[in-house]
């Protein structure tokens, strides 16, 4: 439990001049609502009143819990094209019978078939509602599965059950970022390094980590499913094949381990650049099948080709690599968001982050494309992105994706914890996977699209080559 009944909470639009005021000790994190990036704070009375009578605060939203709060709970709609949102009920049926399931007695295992929740735990509180997005007070055991019931174009955020600090990006932490930008060149040595990322090797990877390839027996990648701690070992595995130093990192009792692996840097430097996906997966509501293809097997098998890249020729790095399949994203980034701190305790200097989530669909009709962050990322980071898509995968269209407006993937708990940081996506534009979220999610159907996966990998490994510098 984090408050009492009666405590105040506070939505407003996210501006930087917040962190001026006496809010600033009672911040808890920012959140979507639509195009809307909107600041939570849940301040005293005192620090209420003077703030609302210095501020123009028309767009805020205060309530009072009215019960005690166990878990805060952030629920998001994405922006995904019209087309699938046809196939839904309009918003308030839709997340009416959400509700409905939060007071109804289910099953949630450990592949997305659990146990009936007790009574006490069925309670919830709704204390901030719109069309696109909710604050709930939930018991903890609800808050951890709540992903399971969600309506589908929906994701849910864990909320800090204590204030958590406001950390912009220094502008310490973007000279690196600057300078590889302004010297950005054509490296032939490089382009030969991408080119060797294998489709062939891609298939047979992903068609592992759905279970498609009928021998590894992975049902669901769900963070609580045993397929994902399947696949965690069977990833810590083959990135230890390509020379990388790997451990299983818990976060949180139930939820499978992150997979961080390390390269060593051959100078003597502090300086860490990180790629990363995450390996968990959602299906669809009632269904114990959540192979992940695109959502984010697509991402992790991206990492997983970086890492067989670096084996086959031979890399060393002239600064020090991690290579992070994190878990718990679909839960609200709990894994990332739990390494993203433990780098800020230890004050770990990480220079650029790219985060590979959803690369493999591609909309009929459409060209192969790459979606950058506008608003959820640091600008720096996605122009360097940017920039070398252009030089090594110029096939790709390059633009800004609706997504980052509405979810954000694990590059959001660096953000978070002033790392520079962006993310790498299949589209410029709205999630046009039809089997987003949803127990179709395979490799072996319509648009998935191997040749678009490797385009934007070698995105990914050759900003990492130009970032971290290397030997071969």
């Amino acid at each position: 439990m984090i408050s009492l009944a009666g405590t105040l909470l506070l939505v407003v639009p996210f501006a930087p001049s917040l962190f001026d005021s006496c809010l600033s000790s009672s911040y808890h994190g920012n959140f979507i609502d639509g195009q809307t990036v909107n600041s939570l704070f849940l301040p005293n009375i005192a620090c209420l009143d003077s703030w609302s009578s210095q501020t123009l605060a028309s767009s805020a939203s205060i309530a009072e819990a009215k019960h005690d709060i166990h878990q805060l709970v952030w629920v998001q709609q994405e922006v995904v094209e019209p087309s699938l949102l046809a196939q839904i009920q309009s918003f308030r049926p839709e997340f009416d019978s959400f509700l409905q399931r939060l007071v109804t007695p289910k099953r949630v295992a450990r592949e997305q078939d659990i146990l009936v929740a007790p009574d006490r735990d069925s309670e919830y509180e709704l204390l901030y509602r719109t069309s696109t997005a909710a604050l709930l007070s939930v018991s903890e055991s609800t808050a951890r599965t709540i992903d399971t019931i969600l309506p589908r174009f929906w994701k849910s955020y864990l909320v800090s059950s204590s204030p958590v600090d406001y950390i912009p990006v220094p502008d310490e932490a973007l000279k690196h970022v600057k300078e590889v930008l302004s010297n950005l060149r054509f490296n032939p040595e490089i382009a030969a390094i991408v080119d060797s990322i294998s489709v062939p090797q891609m298939i047979n990877d992903i068609r592992f980590l759905t279970g498609e390839d009928g021998v590894s027996g992975i049902m669901s990648r769900h963070s609580f499913a045993d397929g994902s701690l399947t696949a965690a070992n069977w990833l810590k595995a083959r990135f230890e094949d390509s020379g990388a130093t790997c451990e299983l990192q818990s976060f949180l009792a139930g939820f499978s381990p992150n997979v961080i692996c390390a390269y060593p840097s051959t100078t003597n430097t502090t300086a860490t650049t990180v790629v990363s996906a995450h390996y968990d997966s959602r299906g669809s509501f009632g269904s114990t099948r959540a192979p992940g293809g695109d959502d984010d097997g697509s991402g992790t098998i991206a990492i997983l080709a970086i890492a067989r890249a670096i084996a086959r020729r031979g890399i060393k790095f002239n600064s020090n690599v991690q290579i992070a399949a994190f878990s718990g994203e679909e839960q609200g980034l709990l894994g990332s968001r739990a390494y993203a701190r433990k780098m800020r305790e230890i004050d770990a200097n990480i220079t650029v982050v790219i985060q590979a989530d959803m690369l493999g669909y591609r909309a009929d009709g459409e060209p192969a494309q790459l979606g950058l962050p506008e608003t959820i990322g640091t600008p720096e980071v996605t122009q360097l992105v940017a920039s070398v898509s252009a030089i090594y995968s110029p096939e790709l269209r390059v633009g800004y994706t609706a997504v980052s407006r509405t979810c954000c993937s694990d590059h959001q708990s660096f953000i978070e914890q002033g790392f520079p940081a962006t993310q790498i996506f299949e589209r410029a534009g709205p999630i046009a996977d039809p089997m987003y979220h949803n127990s179709g999610d395979l490799s072996d159907r319509e648009g998935y699209d191997f040749g678009q996966i490797k385009s934007i990998a070698k995105v990914q490994l050759a900003t990492l080559l130009h970032s971290a510098g290397y030997e071969v």
